[in-house]
């Protein structure tokens, strides 16, 4: 039994909206294996969290000078 089947498909928006709940489900939801078992979104967070940083984008680096 899928979570994404909810009755019959009758017309091109009961699509639409079905295929736009599991795409969101499997971008941000599902857990994944390559990342550690755990759902894209929470990766991508935990990624950024430890990649920014407080310089401006096009900055120059002053210890790289």
């Amino acid at each position: 039994d899928s979570p994404f089947r909810r009755g019959p498909l009758t017309t091109v928006g009961d699509v639409e909206y079905i295929t736009a709940d599991y795409v969101a489900w499997y971008n941000q939801q599902r857990l994944m294996h390559r990342l550690g078992r755990v759902p894209p979104a929470e990766a991508e967070a935990q990624y950024y969290s430890q990649h920014v940083t407080d310089q401006p984008a096009g900055s120059q680096n002053p210890e790289g000078a």
